[in-house]
């Protein structure tokens, strides 16, 4: 058990690598189609302006948000370098004289169909490791936390043991994402799935055997890992969501 325990922290305490620019977004009623829309005619831009296309999920159950938008941008420094940023505003003004949206053009027909919308910059798991999961995953469950005061350090290793937890019971492990800048969430946590039995279905181990790994990474048993949670966060939300495919 100590040997999986290591081999599993080894994998979830791996230093964050990159920056992911997280958009919530509601759209206003009886827009969502049409938001969908407008979203997947963008993604040409981002290629015109040698940005990588962002991953969009859609809502199924939970939160009030209707879709995520997720792109990886490297690093916040890298995003907003001088260089990087002219070269985005050529690519809207490409795209524009091709016939197609702006910045400008794309942010004013986004605001006639949104009723709400948040952005964070937040520092996740690195691309190469993430991108596989999220291409093969067809159901997503989203948490996202603020901490108590003082206790946002707490909250992220409550997350790593988690998913030391998660290892040593052969089921997969959630990536963690640490606000960087924006929002009010201080962490998030997204499980991907195959589908929604995968997402039910829970490991092969014993009632016994999850004590023993829930001990080995940390909790005082396997029925004080919900509750030491609690004890971390001023609020805790939580959606199920699926892909949409551009």
């Amino acid at each position: 058990m100590q040997t999986l325990l290591l081999a599993a922290l080894v994998a979830v305490q791996a230093p964050a690598e990159t920056t992911y620019r997280v958009e919530l977004v509601r759209a206003a009623p009886g827009q969502l189609l049409e938001l969908i829309e407008l979203y997947e005619t963008r993604m040409p831009y981002y290629d015109a302006a040698g940005e990588r296309r962002p991953a969009i999920i859609r809502h199924s159950q939970g939160d009030h948000w209707d879709l995520m938008v997720i792109a990886p941008i490297g690093s916040i420094e890298e995003y907003f370098a001088p260089a990087r940023i002219e070269r985005r505003r050529e690519a809207s003004d490409r795209m524009a004289g091709r016939g197609g949206m702006s910045s400008e053009e794309f942010a004013r027909a986004r605001q006639s169909l949104v009723a709400w919308r948040e952005e964070t910059f937040f520092e996740g798991p690195p691309f190469e490791d993430l991108a596989p999961r999220f291409r093969d995953a067809g159901l997503f469950h989203v948490e996202m936390f603020i901490a108590l005061p003082g206790k946002l350090d707490a909250l992220l290793e409550q997350r790593r043991m988690e998913n030391a937890y998660l290892g040593m019971i052969g089921r997969d492990h959630n990536a963690i994402f640490r606000k960087r800048m924006g929002g009010a969430w201080d962490v998030m946590t997204i499980g991907l799935y195959r589908d929604l039995p995968h997402f039910a279905a829970g490991g092969s181990a014993t009632a016994d055997q999850e004590e023993i790994a829930a001990k080995a990474a940390g909790f005082r048993g396997a029925g004080y890992i919900g509750s030491y949670l609690r004890s971390l966060i001023l609020r805790h939300n939580d959606t199920l969501a699926v892909p949409v495919r551009p």
